[in-house]
């Protein structure tokens, strides 16, 4: 039933990708689990299933379900001015096609957070944050950020395209500002702890690092995999950040426990709710080719990619991690898998994300 899915991962072997695990569920009940490799540079531990990842952008998801958990309890509408919440945002600047710098003429709105349309890049190496992790010396509270980040020109008036950003580390904040917690705590108490994902953290101690899985990143000028050290890359701007779109640390076993909630719903989240957060939410005239997800089949929802309105045989949605990590969440079918890896820019990164589609296809779905 599954020797196509096994023989795409014995290709991912040749490749020379260190390490891999996929688990798929259907209907609730495991169904498929296949890990291989090692969790160590010196390759003498074979994986076990338990380890720890950077799971870079898969987790967007958390982060999204977070504040749309909000959400549900009236505390903010997705029309609502961030600058509501954060004032800071009250007056953005933004960059005119030919250079020159402009007061914005739209607000930013919550709903453009989750959309990835308020203007903002993905720079992590911008003036903002050099200056940020000056003057916090390092320590960088992940609401503090906002204020260097709001300094900045918007890169194109909110609402009108789509550009992968840090939009949800924004949203990590507004969590904060909300709810009047951490952003680690917020989700410990209300997402991790109920669906048991015990090995799940946004802030995980240095003495803790030795827990996760070896880490790599692929040189295509060395035409090598090289080692790049356990913590998470770029994404992590002090001891105190809380990147909401790349900062957790988590397991398969753990990671699925939260797809199955998406997909079974009014667990963490109303199947409502997910309803919404799982339909086409950009307007026609936005341009989404910054992420490519037209090309497969897709478009934007509230923080995830989901199907397009002209491609029924598009079912799953979820998003993917820099690390090659990917998650596909198909309602209509029962489906649900993780795929964790440790690659950054793995050469596997294209079959991948085949996968839920390969998987439909050993179950005979159209």
């Amino acid at each position: 039933m599954f020797q196509r899915l096994d023989k795409t991962l014995d290709e991912f072997i040749e490749m020379g990708i260190p390490a891999f695990d996929l688990l798929v569920m259907k209907d609730g009940e495991q169904v498929y689990r296949r890990f291989e490799g090692f969790s160590d540079y010196e390759n003498t531990f074979p994986l076990c299933g338990k380890e720890r990842y950077n799971i870079y952008s898969c987790s967007k998801p958390i982060t999204c379900t977070a504040a749309l958990q909000l959400y549900e309890k009236g505390l903010f509408s997705l029309d609502d001015d961030l600058a509501l919440y954060m004032p800071e945002f009250a007056d953005m600047k933004v960059m005119n096609p030919d250079g020159s710098i402009s007061y914005a003429k739209n607000r930013i709105k919550i709903k453009h957070l989750f959309t990835m349309t308020g203007g903002f890049d993905y720079n992590m190496d911008s003036s903002a944050v050099k200056a940020f992790k000056a003057d916090t010396k390092g320590v960088c509270p992940t609401r503090d950020f906002m204020k260097y980040l709001a300094s900045l020109p918007l890169f194109f008036e909110p609402g009108t395209k789509y550009r992968y950003s840090l939009c949800h580390d924004v949203l990590a904040a507004l969590v904060e500002e909300i709810s009047g917690m951490r952003f680690a705590d917020y989700v410990k108490k209300n997402i991790f702890d109920p669906l048991g994902m015990v090995n799940s953290t946004f802030n995980l101690p240095d003495s803790e690092l030795d827990t996760i899985c070896a880490q790599y990143r692929s040189n295509e000028e060395k035409g090598v995999i090289e080692n790049v050290g356990k913590r998470i890359m770029w994404y992590k701007l002090g001891s105190e950040y809380e990147s909401g779109g790349a900062g957790c640390i988590s397991t398969t076993e753990d990671y699925i426990k939260f797809t199955e909630a998406l997909r079974c719903g009014d667990i963490i989240l109303s199947k409502e709710t997910i309803d919404l957060m799982s339909s086409a939410q950009l307007d026609k005239n936005v341009d989404i080719s910054d992420m490519g997800l037209d090309k497969n089949g897709y478009t934007m929802g509230l923080g995830v990619r989901c199907p397009a309105a002209d491609r029924p045989d598009v079912t799953d949605f979820g998003w993917g991690g820099a690390a090659t990590a990917y998650l596909a969440i198909d309602r209509k079918n029962g489906i649900s898998m993780y795929f964790a890896e440790h690659v950054i820019g793995g050469c596997n990164f294209v079959q991948s994300r085949a996968l839920p589609r390969m998987i439909k296809d050993c179950f005979g779905l159209e």
